[in-house]
């Protein structure tokens, strides 16, 4: 499985980058299925977050490093670099530029609500 994350970069500014989730433990669900997936990382505190609908974030650093699940909308993100993604509900990414100038965040089309699950240290290889 891919994630997307978005880091500082050493001049302070912020990049993309793709990330790879190996789903390589298998689980046989005891009825039939052999469910696979990832290993477990462990997390401080979940959030549900809805942003309104006319957010517009200027410039700012993601509070921890974590996983953002959409859950409704969409999410539009730039990295300082000049490159904009967008996430819409079912997707997922990884805040990870804790410094530097960040990034700009947009809600497009309605409200976005979220789920925010910081990561322990070394979760995702503290990529």
């Amino acid at each position: 499985m891919r994630l997307t994350t978005f880091e500082a970069t050493a001049d302070g500014g912020s990049r993309f980058r793709e990330l790879d989730v190996p789903l390589d433990e298998p689980r046989d669900d005891g009825q039939g299925h052999t469910i696979l997936m990832s290993e477990a990382w462990a997390s401080p505190a979940v959030r549900f977050i809805e942003l309104p609908a006319a957010l517009a974030q200027d410039w700012h650093h993601a509070p921890a490093r974590q996983v953002v699940v959409v859950l409704s909308g969409t999410i539009e993100v730039e990295t300082s670099d000049g490159a904009t993604r967008r996430w819409s509900a079912g997707e997922a990414f990884v805040p990870a530029d804790l410094s530097g100038r960040g990034h700009r965040t947009r809600c497009i089309g309605g409200p976005v609500r979220l789920l925010f699950a910081p990561l322990a240290e070394g979760a995702l290889g503290d990529a």
